[in-house]
């Protein structure tokens, strides 16, 4: 499905422009919160790869390796959102206090 691989490159995309910020940060707070933007980004390219991957062929080993991606995807989602709740209010702090 086209719109699923624009999806999955987008997200990708999405996680290297964190990176990329994650790296040229200096504050710890604001990293630790870019870093769990990040998190999410993967997150949601692991479990878009995964979906994907239950449309290309109806193998069984397909559908193992596809619900692993989207366990370890909705995973990394979850504990990046929870980290991305708790960094916010410090890195808000932290960018007033500068």
């Amino acid at each position: 499905m086209p719109v699923l691989v624009i999806l999955i490159v987008i997200s990708l995309a999405f996680y290297l422009v964190y990176k990329v910020k994650y790296v040229r940060s200096k504050k710890p707070a604001e990293r630790k919160w870019i870093s769990a933007k990040s998190s999410i980004a993967l997150g949601l390219f692991v479990a878009l790869f995964g979906v994907n991957q239950l449309f290309l062929n109806g193998n069984t080993v397909t559908y193992i390796v596809a619900g692993i991606f989207i366990l370890i995807g909705g995973f990394s989602i979850y504990a990046g959102f929870k980290a991305y709740k708790y960094y916010l209010p410090l890195a808000a702090k932290e960018a007033q206090e500068a």
